[in-house]
């Protein structure tokens, strides 16, 4: 699998007037669970897996927390044709394609933190937003597992998105995954804004 470039600063074509904003959405990291100290898990998880996806395998272990936790924007393109998967155990239909991924499989080894339920709790919510701004966008979206279980604060039920990735259990890692995949004929561009509280997701061509 091949990872397309991320870059830390979004680029000035990304932001001027001949953008074309495609979708754009958004929710508080300060409301992603009732309990503060759950809150806090989940929110660490969301900016840990944007920490991956901005800088791949070369993250810096262990993880530093302060550095993961600050604001800031950064953008994902995908040229056409190119498919997103959340992360890298995919379905066989992807296995073949050239696909960018978050390089992370949410567990303790990758330093996600645990609310004593499981590891990684929160990925959901972003992967949830971030095909929320897919579909809209019009790209082709595949989620074979909804979060219908249980709600995701700002986020439509019918967008929730249940992520799953363990490498010793490829079937279901596979089905609990977020596949997004550029159908246009130009690029579109993914632009990641976390405020300190609130994380936007525009896609933009």
């Amino acid at each position: 699998m091949l990872i397309s470039t991320v870059l830390n600063e979004v680029p000035t074509t990304l932001v001027s007037s001949k953008t074309t904003v495609l979708a754009s959405h958004e929710f508080s990291l300060a409301n992603r669970y009732p309990e503060p100290w759950v809150n806090e898990v989940f929110k660490d998880n969301i900016l840990l897996t944007l920490a991956y996806l901005k800088n791949g395998t070369s993250i810096n272990k262990p993880i530093d927390w302060n550095q993961v936790r600050k604001p800031g924007r950064f953008y994902l393109t995908l040229t056409p044709n190119e498919t997103f998967a959340f992360h890298d155990l995919v379905s066989e239909k992807y296995q073949k394609q050239k696909l960018v991924t978050t390089s992370a499989h949410f567990n303790a080894t990758d330093g996600f933190r645990s609310d004593g339920f499981l590891f990684g709790d929160g990925v959901c919510h972003l992967a949830s937003l971030l095909g929320w701004v897919a579909r809209d966008s019009g790209l082709t979206v595949e989620a074979p597992t909804n979060h219908d279980f249980r709600p995701i604060p700002q986020v439509p039920r019918e967008f929730g998105v249940s992520i799953y990735s363990l490498p010793t259990d490829y079937t279901t890692s596979a089905i609990q995954n977020l596949y997004i995949t550029n159908n246009k004929d130009h690029d579109v561009s993914f632009v990641f804004d976390y405020s300190g509280e609130v994380l936007k997701i525009e896609a933009v061509k």
